[in-house]
This record gives C-alpha cells, sequence and structure tokens, in this order.
C-alpha cells in the first residue's frame, strides 16, 4: 500500500510524546465570569500558548471528552507566515522548520515542512476525540491531499467525508485563469463506519419531486396521529400499491372518522417506514408530519430526535457566509475598520453548522479549536446554545498574545455579553464566559521530579490521565471539587485510583500524609475492588498490598505516559 513520506518524518513520528506536561496559570484580567459566579464554572477555556505545548497541557483535563473538533491550520499556500517553534532534536527538522516559508513557487521544503508541523498536532488531538467525536478541518487544495494521508495513514484518523464551502461569491474579473471559489473541509473520526452529521431540517416546503394530484388535493400538514390504522369507508379512500412491499392508499377527498384517524397499516416512502407506533411516538415527542395527500405519500417527518433532518452536505448556501462576510462581522463586533481585521477568518455561521452537525444529539458536549485565531469557533458554540438551549463548552487555543488577548478574548467576551454595532445599535449578548489562561511551567522539573508549585488539583488530573487515557471526570476536575480532602480520584473499569500528595488528608507530616501506612488504609474511601494508590512512599510490605488488592506507585517515578 502506498505510504506518505517526507524529510523529518522520523523525527515527528513519536515527537508528542516528547513535548512537557505543563500547568495552566489563569489571568483573571482576561477572563469573563458571564452568567456564573466564577470565570472557571463556565467551562469554557481560552489558552494562549503554542498548540503543542498547549494541547499536551489540556490532555489530561479533557482526552477522550470533546466531540467536535474544528481546525483552520496554516493553508501552506507560500504567502503565509506561519511560524510554530517545534524544538525536534533532529538536523532535519531543525532545518526545515526554522526556515521562513517560501512565498515563492510550489517548493518541496514546504510541504516537508507543513506536514512537520501537523503530524504531531494530529496525533495530540486525535487523543481528545470520543469514540463518536468527529474533526472538521478546513484546508484547499495546497495540502488537501497530504491532509488526508497523513490523518488516514500517519495518524490513524478515519475519513469521514469532504465538505465544500463556499468562501467567496464572485471570481476576480482581472484574471482568465481557473477562479476558485470554494474550499474544502475534511471529516474524520476515531473508527470507521457511518457518523452521523445532522444537516439542516426538513421542511413543509422542501423540494420533494411532486406527485401526481387526484381532483386538485393539496398538500395537507397534519399531526402524526391523523395516520391511523382504522380503515375508512369505500368512497373515501381507494386502496393503491404504492410499490417496495408497502401500502398505500390515494385519498380522493379530506375526510376524518369517529377517533379522527387517516388509516394505514405500514407505510414507505423512501427512507421511512411507519407504523403507527412510530407515528405516535413522534407525536408524542412534538413532532409533525408532513403529508402529501394526492397519493398518500409521506413528505417528511420532522422531530425531536433528528427525524426530517437531512445529513450534511455542501455548505454553499447564502446563510453560511464567506471570508467577506466573516470579515464584516468582526469588523463589526470589535468595532474596528474592515481593513484592520482578518481577511480570511470563518464567518460563524460556518462553524455553527459544523457545531450543530456534530452535537444534534448532545447539546451538553465539549468542542475544541487549536488553531483558534479571531475565536470564531466561540462564537459559534454560543451562538449555537443560544438557538437551542444547549449547554456546549469551548476550548480554544491561540498561539500570539497580541491576537488572544485583543482579538480571541475580546471578540467572544463581546458576544456573550453584548455589543454596540457600527450603526449605534444595541447587539445582545448571548451569555456564556470564559476562563483564560496561559501555559506555566512544566508539571516536572529537569530532574523528572514534580515542580514545587504543582497542587493536588493539578496532579491528580495527570494521575488520572496516565491511569486511564481519559481526562479526570467533571465532577471531580471543577475547580471546586478538585481541592476537595479524598484522595480518591474515581473509579475506572472497576478499578480505584488514589493520590497521596501534598497533605491531602489534612496532614502535611510526610509519614502522615503522603506514605501509605497502616493507620492511612481506614483512612481512604472504600471500594470494593481493586485499587491503586499513588504516594510518596509504601510502608506495608507486597504481600499484604497482594492480599488487599492494592498496587502502590511511587511518585514520580511511575509517572510515565506509556509510548
Amino acid at each position: 500500500m502506498p505510504s506518505l513520506n517526507w524529510i523529518g518524518k522520523d523525527a515527528v513520528v513519536k515527537h508528542h510524546k516528547d513535548v512537557p506536561f505543563r500547568l495552566l496559570e489563569p489571568v483573571q484580567s482576561l477572563s469573563c465570569a458571564g452568567d456564573a459566579d466564577n470565570a472557571a464554572d463556565s467551562g469554557n477555556l481560552i489558552v494562549q500558548g503554542d498548540n503543542l505545548l498547549a494541547l499536551k497541557a489540556l490532555l489530561p483535563r479533557y482526552a477522550g471528552q470533546v466531540k467536535c473538533i474544528y481546525i483552520d491550520p496554516p493553508y501552506n499556500t507560500g504567502n503565509e507566515g506561519w511560524v510554530y517553534n517545534d524544538n525536534v532534536n533532529s538536523p532535519e527538522i531543525r532545518r526545515w522548520l526554522g526556515e521562513v516559508v517560501g512565498k515563492e513557487g510550489e517548493t518541496l521544503d514546504r510541504h516537508d515542512r507543513w506536514l512537520c508541523m501537523m503530524y504531531p498536532r494530529l496525533m495530540l488531538l486525535k487523543q481528545f476525540l470520543r469514540e463518536d467525536g468527529v474533526m472538521f478541518i478546513s484546508i484547499d487544495d495546497h495540502e488537501v491531499h497530504h491532509l488526508r494521508s497523513i490523518a488516514n495513514e500517519a495518524v490513524g484518523l478515519k475519513f469521514v467525508g469532504c465538505i465544500i464551502w463556499e468562501r467567496k461569491r464572485k471570481g476576480s474579473h482581472l484574471t482568465k485563469k481557473l477562479t476558485k471559489k470554494t474550499e474544502y473541509i475534511i471529516a474524520l473520526s476515531r473508527k470507521a463506519g457511518d457518523v452521523e452529521l445532522i444537516g439542516e431540517d426538513v421542511g413543509e416546503d422542501e423540494d420533494f419531486p411532486l406527485l401526481k394530484r387526484t381532483n386538485g388535493v393539496k398538500d395537507l400538514r397534519i399531526p402524526c396521529a391523523y395516520l391511523g390504522a382504522t380503515k375508512l369507508k369505500d368512497g373515501v379512500y381507494v386502496p393503491g400499491d404504492y410499490g417496495s412491499g408497502g401500502t398505500a392508499v390515494t385519498l380522493l377527498k379530506p375526510a376524518t372518522v369517529a377517533n379522527g384517524r387517516f388509516t394505514t397499516d405500514v407505510f414507505l416512502r423512501g427512507p421511512f417506514v411507519w407504523t403507527q407506533d412510530n407515528l405516535d411516538k413522534e407525536l408524542a415527542s412534538g413532532g409533525t408530519c408532513f403529508l402529501r395527500t394526492a397519493n398518500f405519500s409521506l413528505r417528511a417527518v420532522k422531530g425531536t430526535d433528528g427525524q426530517g433532518q437531512k445529513g450534511l452536505s455542501s455548505l454553499l448556501t447564502k446563510e453560511i457566509g464567506t471570508n467577506e462576510d466573516a470579515s464584516a462581522e468582526l469588523a463589526e463586533i470589535l468595532g474596528v475598520e474592515l481593513n484592520s481585521v482578518f481577511q480570511y477568518s470563518k464567518p460563524a455561521n460556518l462553524i455553527k453548522t459544523l457545531v450543530r452537525a456534530a452535537t444534534f444529539h448532545d447539546k451538553d458536549s465539549l468542542i475544541l479549536d487549536s488553531f483558534a485565531g479571531s475565536g470564531t469557533t466561540a462564537h459559534a458554540v454560543l451562538k449555537q446554545n443560544a438557538e437551542d438551549g444547549g449547554n456546549r463548552r469551548f476550548i480554544l487555543v491561540e498561539m500570539d498574545d497580541g491576537i488572544a488577548r485583543n482579538v480571541t478574548a475580546e471578540r467572544v467576551k463581546r458576544v456573550a455579553r453584548g455589543y454596540t454595532n457600527a450603526k449605534g445599535d444595541a447587539v445582545p449578548g448571548l451569555g456564556g464566559g470564559f476562563q483564560f489562561c496561559k501555559l506555566g511551567k512544566p508539571l516536572f522539573d529537569a530532574r523528572g521530579h514534580i515542580s514545587n508549585e504543582v497542587r493536588f488539583a493539578e496532579l491528580a488530573r495527570f494521575v488520572w490521565f496516565i491511569e486511564t487515557g481519559m481526562g479526570l471526570p467533571a465532577s471531580r476536575a471543577s475547580h471546586k471539587a478538585a481541592d476537595t480532602a479524598s484522595p480518591l480520584l474515581g473509579v475506572h473499569d472497576r478499578r480505584a485510583v488514589y493520590l497521596l500528595y501534598n497533605g491531602i488528608l489534612k496532614d502535611r507530616s510526610i509519614d502522615g500524609g503522603n506514605v501509605l501506612t497502616t493507620p492511612l488504609l481506614d483512612l481512604l474511601p472504600a471500594h470494593d475492588g481493586p485499587r491503586v494508590v499513588y504516594g510518596a512512599r509504601c510502608a506495608i510490605g507486597a504481600d499484604r498490598l497482594r492480599a488487599l488488592g492494592i498496587t502502590f506507585k511511587q511518585l514520580p517515578y511511575h509517572l510515565r505516559v506509556a509510548p
């Protein structure tokens, strides 16, 4: 099978493992509490720092918990200036990553450098995805072929599909060359198979092929319960063969019976096979049936669980927006001149459509964007929540300090709280808030010891990640719960995980708080099953530990990420 190769590939294959875990330092002055008592309570996060370092810092918190990832990485057109400081111990990587991206011509080194930048980031992003999660990546012709190859062959993500987005409505009048008005959004997932991505609603006016009408009868909009199992008298319905094993009838004139139900035992229309039970359930959950009465064909069912929704396809409609729309949108929010904002940002409606598609059935999910730029993804999440009452949360990472402070955070703050547009009109806020953080010091010092600045809550996230490969459960990971006086972090696959660190048992003496002793066993929350205990030292013999079903792991020596 063909494989993708490039200069520096061997050096970056394991580079994501060598990136140190770092602490996150909240910056209150740049945070926005929103409706919450504390900015951290919002569940939303904006991190300023190199996204490779930031992703590694976020991994112990959010591994395996993100439903939707959207990234808009550099397209590598040759006209960009982007710098990602990956200090990899390789002459080739230092050479390729140390050069400025060429602006002239399709040089091979530019593609090598882009691949070296993307590979470790995709490897980390994959670890954030839930099993049912989806990753969307915006890209154009310059690297779309490399992106698909590296995502599938090297990183192991499965290709779901390619969505076309109309980035501009008109081509240039000054060229006779091929005009490119569209870009791509590649959809990827962790596992093979169908991935549900919900598109727009199927409405009453949907352009289905028209069937022949009888006696001038028009389409009717009726609730599902009117499609029933009661047979009407002759002269009202004439039985007819609808094909494909289904039975249908032709409506000659509108009619009802005593119980107010129309008739059919099983009705088939396209992908819909409806029995009366199914229809009654749809009605009970708020569903509506659109009926084409001329041939009694079920036009669409719009329910509360995704019925009557199309799958996501191309994004070519005017409502989605273009690059020009996105720039105008950003300039209005920030109250600045149009020519002073990003010219290639994405419109909020584009990202909102993707977020809705991936989280239609999970409105309390996490969305991650590690190339945050102007903060469109956060805007889109807040906008979608406002529309459907969801509680989705976002995590953004922006490398540039000035952009993170003055554009990303400022935009999200304004759309959350409300702002005044260029016409002087007040635009109401969407609600929500966020905590702003900067990258702090590494979790471990140069000798491999736990840094003195590490608190129990921070080490607890890391220990849980080492043991489970997942982020710490939200009930324990919140800033209020993480420092409570319990060494029990949680239970995973019937195995309880404990951490003895920093006097969590209110006894700051070494022997009383961080060392596993016989008296201390009685202080540990009970668990009927195997237990794993992390601590500075163990004063209990190996035979007794085995008898008690306890595995002891010494800090910091057992805090190693599996290769």
